[in-house]
Protein backbone atom coordinates (compact mmCIF):
# COMPACT_ATOMS: atom_id res chain seq x y z
CA UNK A 1 0.00 0.00 0.00
CA UNK A 2 1.56 3.28 -1.11
CA UNK A 3 1.37 6.06 1.43
CA UNK A 4 1.64 9.34 -0.46
CA UNK A 5 -0.22 11.27 2.26
CA UNK A 6 0.08 10.66 5.98
CA UNK A 7 -3.40 11.91 6.64
CA UNK A 8 -6.10 14.00 5.04
CA UNK A 9 -7.00 16.24 7.93
CA UNK A 10 -4.57 17.09 10.71
CA UNK A 11 -5.23 14.66 13.54
CA UNK A 12 -7.21 12.36 11.26
CA UNK A 13 -9.16 9.82 13.23
CA UNK A 14 -11.68 8.67 10.68
CA UNK A 15 -14.40 10.66 12.39
CA UNK A 16 -12.84 13.82 10.98
CA UNK A 17 -13.44 12.37 7.53
CA UNK A 18 -16.86 10.84 8.08
CA UNK A 19 -18.59 13.61 10.03
CA UNK A 20 -20.77 15.62 7.58
CA UNK A 21 -20.99 18.65 9.89
CA UNK A 22 -20.76 21.50 7.45
CA UNK A 23 -19.09 24.12 9.60
CA UNK A 24 -16.36 21.65 10.45
CA UNK A 25 -15.57 20.71 6.87
CA UNK A 26 -13.16 23.50 5.99
CA UNK A 27 -10.15 21.31 5.30
CA UNK A 28 -6.62 21.61 6.47
CA UNK A 29 -4.92 20.06 3.50
CA UNK A 30 -3.00 16.85 3.65
CA UNK A 31 0.63 16.96 4.55
CA UNK A 32 3.04 17.25 1.69
CA UNK A 33 4.05 14.00 0.09
CA UNK A 34 7.50 14.15 1.63
CA UNK A 35 6.35 14.69 5.22
CA UNK A 36 7.83 12.12 7.55
CA UNK A 37 5.71 9.90 9.75
CA UNK A 38 6.51 10.83 13.35
CA UNK A 39 7.99 8.15 15.63
CA UNK A 40 5.61 5.81 17.40
CA UNK A 41 5.69 2.84 19.76
CA UNK A 42 3.66 -0.37 19.73
CA UNK A 43 4.05 -2.64 22.78
CA UNK A 44 3.14 -6.35 22.54
CA UNK A 45 3.05 -8.07 25.92
CA UNK A 46 3.68 -11.72 26.82
CA UNK A 47 3.22 -13.12 30.34
CA UNK A 48 5.10 -15.76 32.35
CA UNK A 49 8.65 -15.39 31.07
CA UNK A 50 10.32 -17.44 28.36
CA UNK A 51 11.80 -20.92 28.02
CA UNK A 52 15.45 -20.24 28.78
CA UNK A 53 18.43 -22.02 30.29
CA UNK A 54 17.87 -22.61 34.00
CA UNK A 55 17.70 -25.16 36.79
CA UNK A 56 14.27 -25.93 38.22
CA UNK A 57 12.98 -28.29 40.88
CA UNK A 58 12.20 -30.81 38.15
CA UNK A 59 15.55 -30.58 36.36
CA UNK A 60 17.81 -28.51 34.13
CA UNK A 61 16.35 -26.82 31.06
CA UNK A 62 18.24 -25.79 27.91
CA UNK A 63 18.31 -22.35 26.32
CA UNK A 64 15.56 -21.99 23.74
CA UNK A 65 14.97 -18.23 23.59
CA UNK A 66 18.01 -15.95 23.67
CA UNK A 67 20.43 -15.71 20.73
CA UNK A 68 23.48 -17.94 20.90
CA UNK A 69 25.97 -15.07 21.00
CA UNK A 70 26.08 -11.35 21.59
CA UNK A 71 26.71 -8.97 18.75
CA UNK A 72 25.26 -9.02 15.23
CA UNK A 73 22.09 -11.03 14.78
CA UNK A 74 22.57 -13.71 12.14
CA UNK A 75 20.76 -16.84 11.04
CA UNK A 76 23.38 -18.87 12.92
CA UNK A 77 23.09 -16.85 16.14
CA UNK A 78 19.31 -17.40 16.39
CA UNK A 79 19.13 -20.95 15.00
CA UNK A 80 16.89 -23.14 17.14
CA UNK A 81 15.82 -20.26 19.36
CA UNK A 82 12.33 -18.76 19.45
CA UNK A 83 13.71 -15.56 17.96
CA UNK A 84 14.48 -17.40 14.73
CA UNK A 85 10.79 -16.85 13.91
CA UNK A 86 11.87 -13.24 13.29
CA UNK A 87 14.66 -14.12 10.86
CA UNK A 88 13.19 -11.92 8.12
CA UNK A 89 13.75 -8.88 10.35
CA UNK A 90 17.12 -9.56 11.98
CA UNK A 91 18.63 -6.40 10.52
CA UNK A 92 15.82 -4.38 12.10
CA UNK A 93 15.90 -6.01 15.56
CA UNK A 94 17.52 -4.94 18.79
CA UNK A 95 17.39 -7.80 21.31
CA UNK A 96 18.28 -6.63 24.82
CA UNK A 97 19.15 -9.00 27.65
CA UNK A 98 19.77 -8.59 31.37
CA UNK A 99 17.14 -5.91 31.89
CA UNK A 100 15.92 -6.29 35.47
CA UNK A 101 12.72 -5.19 37.15
CA UNK A 102 12.71 -3.83 40.66
CA UNK A 103 11.55 -6.48 43.12
CA UNK A 104 8.74 -4.34 44.50
CA UNK A 105 6.57 -5.96 47.18
CA UNK A 106 3.60 -7.01 45.13
CA UNK A 107 3.62 -10.36 47.00
CA UNK A 108 3.29 -12.13 43.65
CA UNK A 109 5.54 -12.46 40.63
CA UNK A 110 2.72 -12.06 38.15
CA UNK A 111 1.45 -8.85 39.74
CA UNK A 112 4.99 -7.49 40.04
CA UNK A 113 5.69 -8.21 36.40
CA UNK A 114 2.42 -7.32 34.67
CA UNK A 115 1.68 -4.12 36.58
CA UNK A 116 5.28 -2.90 36.58
CA UNK A 117 5.98 -3.81 32.95
CA UNK A 118 4.98 -0.49 31.35
CA UNK A 119 4.88 1.65 34.52
CA UNK A 120 8.22 0.94 36.30
CA UNK A 121 6.24 1.50 39.50
CA UNK A 122 5.58 -0.46 42.67
CA UNK A 123 2.12 -1.18 44.08
CA UNK A 124 -0.21 1.40 45.59
CA UNK A 125 -0.69 -1.05 48.48
CA UNK A 126 2.09 -3.52 49.22
CA UNK A 127 1.67 -7.25 49.64
CA UNK A 128 -1.81 -7.82 48.23
CA UNK A 129 -0.97 -9.95 45.18
CA UNK A 130 -3.87 -10.23 42.78
CA UNK A 131 -5.58 -7.18 44.27
CA UNK A 132 -2.60 -4.97 43.41
CA UNK A 133 -2.58 -1.81 41.31
CA UNK A 134 0.42 0.03 39.91
CA UNK A 135 1.37 3.34 41.48
CA UNK A 136 1.77 5.33 38.30
CA UNK A 137 1.13 5.96 34.63
CA UNK A 138 2.23 3.53 31.92
CA UNK A 139 4.58 4.64 29.16
CA UNK A 140 2.06 3.93 26.38
CA UNK A 141 -0.43 6.28 28.03
CA UNK A 142 2.17 9.01 28.49
CA UNK A 143 3.17 8.84 24.83
CA UNK A 144 -0.45 9.29 23.79
CA UNK A 145 -1.17 11.99 26.36
CA UNK A 146 1.82 14.11 25.36
CA UNK A 147 2.15 13.40 21.64
CA UNK A 148 -1.29 12.55 20.24
CA UNK A 149 -3.11 15.52 18.79
CA UNK A 150 -5.49 16.92 21.37
CA UNK A 151 -4.22 14.41 23.91
CA UNK A 152 -6.26 11.65 22.27
CA UNK A 153 -5.99 8.37 24.16
CA UNK A 154 -3.45 5.88 22.95
CA UNK A 155 -4.90 2.56 21.85
CA UNK A 156 -5.03 -0.27 24.39
CA UNK A 157 -6.03 -3.52 22.68
CA UNK A 158 -6.76 -6.84 24.39
CA UNK A 159 -7.75 -10.37 23.42
CA UNK A 160 -8.36 -13.31 25.72
CA UNK A 161 -10.60 -14.19 28.64
CA UNK A 162 -11.82 -11.04 30.44
CA UNK A 163 -11.27 -12.24 34.03
CA UNK A 164 -8.59 -14.18 35.83
CA UNK A 165 -5.77 -13.33 38.20
CA UNK A 166 -5.21 -9.52 38.17
CA UNK A 167 -8.25 -9.27 35.93
CA UNK A 168 -8.04 -9.23 32.15
CA UNK A 169 -6.46 -6.04 30.76
CA UNK A 170 -3.85 -4.99 33.30
CA UNK A 171 -0.78 -3.37 31.73
CA UNK A 172 -1.96 0.15 30.84
CA UNK A 173 -2.51 2.90 33.44
CA UNK A 174 -3.54 6.56 33.40
CA UNK A 175 -2.04 7.09 36.85
CA UNK A 176 -1.83 5.48 40.30
CA UNK A 177 -4.49 2.75 40.55
CA UNK A 178 -6.13 4.12 37.38
CA UNK A 179 -6.17 1.03 35.20
CA UNK A 180 -7.31 1.69 31.63
CA UNK A 181 -10.12 -0.18 29.95
CA UNK A 182 -9.03 -2.02 26.83
CA UNK A 183 -10.71 -2.54 23.48
CA UNK A 184 -11.33 -6.29 23.24
CA UNK A 185 -13.15 -6.62 19.91
CA UNK A 186 -10.87 -5.48 17.05
CA UNK A 187 -13.91 -4.32 15.12
CA UNK A 188 -14.68 -1.85 17.90
CA UNK A 189 -11.17 -0.47 17.67
CA UNK A 190 -11.53 0.09 13.95
CA UNK A 191 -15.04 1.56 14.20
CA UNK A 192 -13.96 3.96 16.93
CA UNK A 193 -10.98 5.11 14.90
CA UNK A 194 -13.04 5.60 11.73
CA UNK A 195 -16.07 7.17 13.42
CA UNK A 196 -18.64 4.60 12.30
CA UNK A 197 -21.06 2.46 14.27
CA UNK A 198 -21.82 -1.25 14.19
CA UNK A 199 -24.66 -0.89 11.70
CA UNK A 200 -22.50 1.10 9.30
CA UNK A 201 -19.67 -1.41 9.63
CA UNK A 202 -22.05 -4.29 8.85
CA UNK A 203 -23.60 -2.40 5.94
CA UNK A 204 -20.24 -1.54 4.42
CA UNK A 205 -19.01 -5.11 4.69
CA UNK A 206 -22.25 -6.54 3.28
CA UNK A 207 -22.25 -4.14 0.34
CA UNK A 208 -18.53 -4.61 -0.28
CA UNK A 209 -17.91 -0.91 0.29
CA UNK A 210 -15.28 1.05 2.15
CA UNK A 211 -15.62 3.93 4.58
CA UNK A 212 -14.74 6.26 1.71
CA UNK A 213 -17.81 5.01 -0.16
CA UNK A 214 -19.93 5.98 2.82
CA UNK A 215 -18.37 9.43 3.00
CA UNK A 216 -18.74 9.96 -0.73
CA UNK A 217 -22.47 9.27 -0.52
CA UNK A 218 -22.80 11.75 2.32
CA UNK A 219 -20.90 14.37 0.36
CA UNK A 220 -23.05 13.91 -2.72
CA UNK A 221 -26.23 14.20 -0.67
CA UNK A 222 -25.02 17.40 0.92
CA UNK A 223 -23.90 18.85 -2.42
CA UNK A 224 -27.44 18.38 -3.77
CA UNK A 225 -29.05 20.55 -1.08
CA UNK A 226 -30.31 23.78 -2.70
CA UNK A 227 -29.82 25.91 0.42
CA UNK A 228 -26.03 25.56 0.39
CA UNK A 229 -24.14 28.76 -0.19
CA UNK A 230 -21.31 29.09 -2.67
CA UNK A 231 -18.86 29.07 0.23
CA UNK A 232 -20.41 25.92 1.62
CA UNK A 233 -20.14 24.23 -1.77
CA UNK A 234 -16.49 25.25 -2.07
CA UNK A 235 -15.72 23.81 1.36
CA UNK A 236 -17.50 20.57 0.49
CA UNK A 237 -15.67 20.34 -2.83
CA UNK A 238 -12.34 20.78 -1.05
CA UNK A 239 -13.26 18.18 1.52
CA UNK A 240 -14.37 15.77 -1.18
CA UNK A 241 -11.05 16.35 -2.96
CA UNK A 242 -9.28 15.40 0.24
CA UNK A 243 -11.21 12.16 0.37
CA UNK A 244 -10.39 11.49 -3.27
CA UNK A 245 -6.72 12.14 -2.49
CA UNK A 246 -7.02 9.60 0.28
CA UNK A 247 -8.51 7.01 -2.04
CA UNK A 248 -5.69 7.54 -4.51
CA UNK A 249 -2.97 7.08 -1.92
CA UNK A 250 -2.91 5.17 1.32
CA UNK A 251 -6.50 4.56 2.28
CA UNK A 252 -6.62 5.49 5.94
CA UNK A 253 -9.32 2.89 6.33
CA UNK A 254 -9.72 -0.72 5.29
CA UNK A 255 -11.00 -1.83 1.91
CA UNK A 256 -14.17 -3.89 1.83
CA UNK A 257 -12.05 -7.04 1.61
CA UNK A 258 -9.98 -5.93 4.61
CA UNK A 259 -13.11 -5.18 6.62
CA UNK A 260 -14.43 -8.65 5.87
CA UNK A 261 -11.08 -10.10 6.93
CA UNK A 262 -11.16 -8.06 10.15
CA UNK A 263 -14.67 -9.29 10.86
CA UNK A 264 -13.64 -12.91 10.43
CA UNK A 265 -10.44 -12.66 12.46
CA UNK A 266 -12.14 -10.88 15.36
CA UNK A 267 -14.66 -13.53 16.33
CA UNK A 268 -12.63 -15.26 19.06
CA UNK A 269 -11.38 -12.18 20.90
CA UNK A 270 -12.74 -13.45 24.25
CA UNK A 271 -11.98 -17.15 23.75
CA UNK A 272 -9.63 -19.45 25.66
CA UNK A 273 -8.71 -21.24 22.42
CA UNK A 274 -5.25 -19.94 21.58
CA UNK A 275 -5.84 -20.23 17.84
CA UNK A 276 -8.85 -17.91 18.04
CA UNK A 277 -7.15 -15.47 20.42
CA UNK A 278 -4.08 -15.24 18.20
CA UNK A 279 -6.29 -14.46 15.20
CA UNK A 280 -7.99 -11.68 17.18
CA UNK A 281 -4.60 -10.29 18.21
CA UNK A 282 -3.56 -10.27 14.56
CA UNK A 283 -6.75 -8.35 13.75
CA UNK A 284 -5.78 -5.86 16.47
CA UNK A 285 -2.39 -5.57 14.79
CA UNK A 286 -4.03 -4.58 11.51
CA UNK A 287 -5.83 -1.81 13.39
CA UNK A 288 -2.63 -0.79 15.22
CA UNK A 289 -0.64 -0.50 11.99
CA UNK A 290 -3.38 1.54 10.35
CA UNK A 291 -3.63 3.79 13.42
CA UNK A 292 0.05 4.75 13.44
CA UNK A 293 0.21 4.98 9.64
CA UNK A 294 -2.62 7.51 9.57
CA UNK A 295 -1.41 9.58 12.50
CA UNK A 296 -4.35 8.57 14.70
CA UNK A 297 -2.04 7.65 17.57
CA UNK A 298 1.64 7.54 18.42
CA UNK A 299 1.22 4.68 20.89
CA UNK A 300 -0.47 1.28 21.08
CA UNK A 301 -0.36 -1.40 23.79
CA UNK A 302 -1.47 -4.91 22.85
CA UNK A 303 -2.10 -7.50 25.58
CA UNK A 304 -2.71 -11.19 24.87
CA UNK A 305 -4.24 -13.06 27.78
CA UNK A 306 -5.15 -12.08 31.31
CA UNK A 307 -2.85 -11.10 34.18
CA UNK A 308 -1.08 -14.46 34.26
CA UNK A 309 -2.64 -15.78 31.03
CA UNK A 310 -4.13 -18.60 33.07
CA UNK A 311 -6.83 -19.58 30.58
CA UNK A 312 -5.35 -19.44 27.07
CA UNK A 313 -4.53 -22.85 25.62
CA UNK A 314 -2.12 -22.61 22.73
CA UNK A 315 -1.60 -25.28 20.09
CA UNK A 316 1.19 -27.82 20.31
CA UNK A 317 3.38 -27.03 17.30
CA UNK A 318 3.89 -30.72 16.58
CA UNK A 319 0.43 -32.23 17.08
CA UNK A 320 -1.71 -29.14 16.57
CA UNK A 321 -3.76 -30.04 19.63
CA UNK A 322 -4.46 -27.49 22.33
CA UNK A 323 -2.07 -27.80 25.27
CA UNK A 324 -2.66 -27.19 28.97
CA UNK A 325 -3.30 -23.54 29.86
CA UNK A 326 -0.23 -21.36 29.50
CA UNK A 327 0.07 -20.43 33.17
CA UNK A 328 0.25 -24.08 34.24
CA UNK A 329 2.83 -24.77 31.54
CA UNK A 330 4.93 -21.86 32.79
CA UNK A 331 4.88 -23.44 36.28
CA UNK A 332 5.67 -26.85 34.72
CA UNK A 333 2.84 -28.30 36.82
CA UNK A 334 -0.93 -28.63 36.63
CA UNK A 335 -1.42 -25.96 39.29
CA UNK A 336 -0.80 -22.30 40.05
CA UNK A 337 2.18 -23.23 42.22
CA UNK A 338 4.58 -26.13 42.76
CA UNK A 339 2.00 -28.52 44.20
CA UNK A 340 0.45 -29.94 41.05
CA UNK A 341 1.42 -32.92 38.94
CA UNK A 342 4.37 -32.35 36.62
CA UNK A 343 3.39 -31.61 33.02
CA UNK A 344 5.61 -33.76 30.78
CA UNK A 345 7.95 -31.79 28.50
CA UNK A 346 6.54 -28.54 29.88
CA UNK A 347 9.73 -26.61 29.14
CA UNK A 348 9.39 -27.57 25.48
CA UNK A 349 5.70 -26.63 25.55
CA UNK A 350 6.67 -23.24 26.96
CA UNK A 351 9.06 -22.89 24.04
CA UNK A 352 6.15 -23.58 21.68
CA UNK A 353 4.23 -20.72 23.31
CA UNK A 354 7.26 -18.45 22.84
CA UNK A 355 7.22 -19.35 19.16
CA UNK A 356 3.52 -18.51 18.93
CA UNK A 357 4.28 -15.06 20.32
CA UNK A 358 7.30 -14.63 18.04
CA UNK A 359 5.23 -15.54 14.97
CA UNK A 360 2.50 -13.14 16.01
CA UNK A 361 5.05 -10.37 16.57
CA UNK A 362 6.39 -11.11 13.09
CA UNK A 363 2.84 -10.66 11.80
CA UNK A 364 2.81 -7.16 13.27
CA UNK A 365 6.15 -6.39 11.64
CA UNK A 366 4.79 -7.63 8.32
CA UNK A 367 1.87 -5.20 8.64
CA UNK A 368 4.18 -2.28 9.41
CA UNK A 369 6.48 -3.24 6.55
CA UNK A 370 3.58 -3.17 4.06
CA UNK A 371 3.40 0.62 4.19
CA UNK A 372 5.76 2.33 1.75
CA UNK A 373 6.79 5.91 2.50
CA UNK A 374 7.64 8.61 -0.05
CA UNK A 375 11.34 8.52 0.79
CA UNK A 376 11.54 4.81 -0.01
CA UNK A 377 11.54 3.64 3.61
CA UNK A 378 8.91 1.55 5.35
CA UNK A 379 6.56 2.47 8.17
CA UNK A 380 8.38 -0.04 10.39
CA UNK A 381 11.50 2.15 10.14
CA UNK A 382 9.78 5.25 11.55
CA UNK A 383 8.96 3.91 15.01
CA UNK A 384 9.43 0.92 17.27
CA UNK A 385 7.50 -2.27 17.90
CA UNK A 386 8.39 -3.91 21.22
CA UNK A 387 7.78 -7.54 22.22
CA UNK A 388 8.17 -7.56 25.99
CA UNK A 389 7.49 -9.92 28.86
CA UNK A 390 6.31 -9.72 32.47
CA UNK A 391 8.95 -12.08 33.79
CA UNK A 392 12.36 -13.44 32.94
CA UNK A 393 11.40 -17.10 33.02
CA UNK A 394 8.97 -19.75 34.19
CA UNK A 395 8.40 -21.32 36.66
CA UNK A 396 10.42 -18.94 38.85
CA UNK A 397 8.90 -15.83 37.23
CA UNK A 398 12.11 -13.99 37.94
CA UNK A 399 12.24 -10.16 37.83
CA UNK A 400 15.65 -10.49 36.18
CA UNK A 401 16.66 -10.81 32.53
CA UNK A 402 13.30 -9.56 31.26
CA UNK A 403 13.11 -10.03 27.47
CA UNK A 404 12.85 -6.93 25.28
CA UNK A 405 12.82 -7.47 21.52
CA UNK A 406 12.63 -4.15 19.67
CA UNK A 407 11.96 -3.86 15.95
CA UNK A 408 12.47 -0.66 14.00
CA UNK A 409 15.00 1.98 14.90
CA UNK A 410 12.69 5.02 15.16
CA UNK A 411 14.35 6.69 12.16
CA UNK A 412 17.87 5.96 13.31
CA UNK A 413 17.38 6.61 17.03
CA UNK A 414 18.18 3.04 18.15
CA UNK A 415 20.78 0.49 17.11
CA UNK A 416 19.54 -2.41 15.01
CA UNK A 417 20.66 -5.89 14.06
CA UNK A 418 22.22 -6.52 17.49
CA UNK A 419 21.88 -8.69 20.58
CA UNK A 420 23.13 -6.70 23.56
CA UNK A 421 23.38 -7.76 27.20
CA UNK A 422 23.32 -4.98 29.76
CA UNK A 423 25.40 -4.76 32.95
CA UNK A 424 23.82 -6.36 36.01
CA UNK A 425 22.68 -3.12 37.61
CA UNK A 426 20.38 -2.02 34.77
CA UNK A 427 16.78 -1.49 35.89
CA UNK A 428 14.00 -1.63 33.34
CA UNK A 429 12.89 1.93 34.21
CA UNK A 430 15.88 2.98 32.12
CA UNK A 431 14.58 0.85 29.25
CA UNK A 432 11.15 2.51 29.40
CA UNK A 433 12.70 5.98 29.39
CA UNK A 434 14.76 4.94 26.36
CA UNK A 435 11.71 3.60 24.52
CA UNK A 436 9.62 6.65 25.41
CA UNK A 437 12.38 8.88 24.08
CA UNK A 438 12.53 6.80 20.90
CA UNK A 439 8.80 7.45 20.42
CA UNK A 440 9.42 11.19 20.66
CA UNK A 441 8.92 12.09 24.34
CA UNK A 442 11.12 14.96 25.51
CA UNK A 443 11.59 17.02 28.64
CA UNK A 444 10.87 20.73 28.62
CA UNK A 445 14.42 21.54 27.58
CA UNK A 446 14.24 19.19 24.60
CA UNK A 447 16.44 16.47 26.11
CA UNK A 448 15.54 12.78 26.33
CA UNK A 449 13.21 11.87 29.16
CA UNK A 450 14.67 10.50 32.39
CA UNK A 451 11.66 11.16 34.60
CA UNK A 452 9.44 8.16 33.94
CA UNK A 453 8.86 5.50 36.59
CA UNK A 454 9.45 5.33 40.33
CA UNK A 455 11.65 8.28 41.40
CA UNK A 456 13.81 6.00 43.54
CA UNK A 457 15.11 4.24 40.44
CA UNK A 458 17.86 5.22 38.04
CA UNK A 459 15.84 6.38 35.03
CA UNK A 460 18.55 7.62 32.67
CA UNK A 461 18.13 6.45 29.05
CA UNK A 462 20.41 3.59 28.01
CA UNK A 463 23.18 5.09 25.90
CA UNK A 464 24.22 1.56 24.89
CA UNK A 465 21.03 1.25 22.79
CA UNK A 466 21.29 4.57 20.98
CA UNK A 467 22.52 4.62 17.41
Amino acid sequence: MKMLRRHVLRGLGGAAVTLPFLEGLAPRRAAAAGEAVPPFAIFFRQANGVACEQNTDIGAEPERFWPISEGPLTADSVAGRAIDELSAYLDRLLVVGNINMQDFNYADGHARGALQLLTAQGPTVEGVGGDSEANGESIDNRIGRELNEGGRDSLFLYAGQPGGWLGGPCISYRGPAQRRAAIADPRQGYMGMMGIDEAQFADLAARQKSVNDLVRGQMQTLMARPELSAGDRMRLELHFDSIRDLENSLSCNFTAEQQAMLDGMSQGYDSDDGNAVLEAIKAHMHVAALAVACGYTRSVAIQLGSGNDGSTRFANLESGELMENYHYISHRRASHDSSGAIIPNSDLLHHYVDRHFARTFAYLLDRLAEYDLPDGSKLIDCGIAVWCNDDGNGPGHSPNNIPFVIAGGAAGFLKQGQYLRMPDEINHARMLNTLGSAAGLRKGDGSLIDDFGDPSLNRAPLDQLLA
